[in-house]
C-alpha cells in the first residue's frame, strides 16, 4: 500500500501543477493544503495515473515499449517465455521445495530465484536482482529482476506475481510501487514487464491429491501503458503515539 510518508512529494508533483491550474488561488497555499483536497477526490485525478509518467517523475527513467519488431525484444521475450515454462515445470515438482510452504506470499522469492537462475544461464543475457542507488541489492519492492541484453545493452525489468484461478480479473491490490529514493530500484531506461503465474487453489487436508501448489499458466505483460491509482494512507508508529507527554491517564501497576 502506497504510503503518503512516501508519497508525498511524488502526489505533490502529480496533482499540485494541475490542482494550481484549476485553482490558481491555492498556489501560495503550503503543499499539504493543495494535496488533501485531492486525496479525498479518489473518483478523480488520483485515479488512472500512467505507471510510465510516475517512474519518469520518481526516477529520472523512462518506461520503454514493448517493440515486437525488434529483434532485440523478440530475442528477450523468447528467452523470457522459456525461462517461464521451465520455472513452472520445477516448482510444480512434488519435490519442489515450494511444496513444503504453506502460504502463498512466501512462495514468490523461489519464482523470482528461478527465472533468474534460468535467464542468466542463457547465452547473450544478463540477469540479477537490481540495486539500490547505494549499490545494495534489496529483494523487495518493485522491480525484482534486471535483465540486460548483453549485445544492444538494452534493459529490461520483470517483476513476477502469482494469483489464484478464478482472480484474474480481481480489483483488489496486487501490484504497487512506494516512490522512495533511497530504496528505488528502477535506474536505467528500460522495458518494464510483469509475469503472472496462475495456480490452482492447494487443499489442506494431508491425503488430499490438490495439497500441492500446481501452477497452471503465465502471462508476460507490458507496463508501458499500464495504469495506476494513488492509494495515501496518513500512519504513524507506537513511537509517534504513545508519546510521555501526550499520555493523560495509565493503569497502575501491575503486581
Amino acid at each position: 500500500m502506497l504510503r503518503l510518508v512516501c508519497v508525498f512529494s511524488t502526489a505533490v508533483l502529480f496533482v499540485g501543477k494541475s490542482f494550481a491550474q484549476e485553482h490558481p488561488q491555492a498556489a501560495t497555499k503550503p503543499a499539504v493544503d493543495q494535496l488533501i483536497p485531492w486525496l479525498l477526490d479518489e473518483g478523480a485525478q488520483l485515479r488512472g495515473i500512467p505507471f510510465s509518467e510516475v517512474i519518469v517523475d520518481v526516477t529520472g527513467k523512462k518506461v520503454i515499449p514493448f517493440d515486437a519488431k525488434n529483434e532485440v525484444d523478440q530475442r528477450v521475450r523468447k528467452a523470457i517465455a522459456a525461462a517461464c515454462d521451465e520455472t513452472i515445470k520445477r516448482l510444480n515438482a512434488p519435490d519442489s521445495p515450494i511444496q513444503k510452504v504453506a502460504r502463498i506470499n512466501e512462495v514468490s522469492s523461489h519464482f523470482e530465484d528461478a527465472l533468474r537462475e534460468l535467464l542468466n544461464s542463457t547465452p547473450g543475457l544478463s540477469c540479477d536482482f537490481p540495486k539500490t542507488s547505494d549499490g545494495k541489492i534489496q529483494r523487495s519492492g518493485y522491480p525484482d529482476l534486471r535483465i540486460i541484453d548483453l549485445a544492444s545493452k538494452r534493459l529490461f525489468y520483470l517483476d513476477p506475481k502469482l494469483y489464484a484461478v478464478g482472480s484474474r480479473d480481481s480489483s483488489f491490490r496486487t501490484f504497487y510501487f512506494e516512490p522512495k529514493i533511497a530504496t528505488n530500484k528502477v535506474r536505467d531506461d528500460a522495458v518494464h514487464f510483469v509475469v503472472g503465474f496462475e495456480h490452482s487453489p492447494r487443499e489442506s487436508g494431508s491425503g488430499s491429491p490438490n495439497r500441492i501448489w500446481k501452477f497452471t499458466r503465465w502471462d508476460l505483460v507490458d507496463l508501458a501503458n499500464f495504469k495506476v491509482k494513488l492509494k495515501a494512507e496518513l500512519q504513524g508508529s507506537n513511537r509517534d503515539m504513545y508519546r510521555p507527554e501526550a499520555i493523560v491517564a495509565s493503569s497502575a501497576k501491575q503486581e
